[in-house]
């Protein structure tokens, strides 16, 4: 669980990430805690690395970005994760929300569709002496079947609809976070499900890249 101290001079910049995260409406203390110490600048191309704390999306490659800082703060708000919980994690993409829900959470399954990005990843998440985060290849929109169920799970590119499979595999009384595309809008859903009964709770607008994938979109949609 976590990610070790990392020496860097970065510290400061992470600070005033935080005061930014604050004035935007992110309380979650465990939340403000996970940014103020993971070194976001090795999720990142080292040609961006001086903007890697600026509250912006940037780009990793592969047509893939790293999300707006606030984006992350309130996923992760939304989850409402405790410190015990088994999470997946569907788009690791560069790695570092993996590396944030590894700082709250138990352990994290994380799932990238593209083999590239997955070995970035766990380059950068052993860089950043993060433990408890297991990166690995696949359909996110499959979900992880052989690890379910999930306390959390949270889906980090916009689906036409919530996969079968991750309602499958959430835990009872746990929270799915997903954006969900209708024509060109998206919006970010919180869904939970006690016994029998879903509910989902439109968290407002998103926007995300596609999620591709047998439950997603197809290849040729995107």
């Amino acid at each position: 669980m976590g990610s070790g101290q990392v020496a860097d001079s970065f510290g400061g910049y992470r600070t005033r990430l935080v005061e930014q995260l604050r004035a935007n409406g992110i309380r979650d203390l465990a939340v403000l805690h996970a940014f103020a110490t993971v070194p976001r600048h090795l999720f990142v191309p080292e040609a961006l690395r001086r903007r890697a704390y600026e509250d912006v999306a940037l780009p990793i490659g592969n047509g893939q970005t790293i999300s707006q800082p606030t984006t992350q703060a309130r996923y992760l708000e939304a989850l409402g994760l405790r410190g015990q919980e088994r999470v997946l994690e569907v788009g690791t993409g560069s790695g570092y929300q993996t590396a944030l829900l590894a700082s709250l959470a138990s352990s994290v399954i994380s799932v990238e569709r593209l083999p590239g990005l997955a070995a970035e990843a766990r380059a950068a998440l052993k860089a950043a002496s993060v433990t408890g985060a297991t990166v690995v290849v696949g359909d996110g929109s499959l979900g992880w079947r052989t690890l379910a169920p999930f306390d959390g799970i949270l889906v980090a590119a916009a689906s036409p609809v919530v996969p079968r499979p991750l309602l499958e595999q959430l835990s009872d009384g746990g929270a799915l976070v997903i954006p969900l595309q209708s024509g060109d809008t998206q919006h970010l859903f919180r869904i939970t499900k006690r016994g029998a009964k879903v509910t989902e709770e439109d968290l407002g607008e998103a926007l995300f890249v596609p999620l591709v994938g047998r439950h997603g979109f197809e290849k040729g949609e995107v």
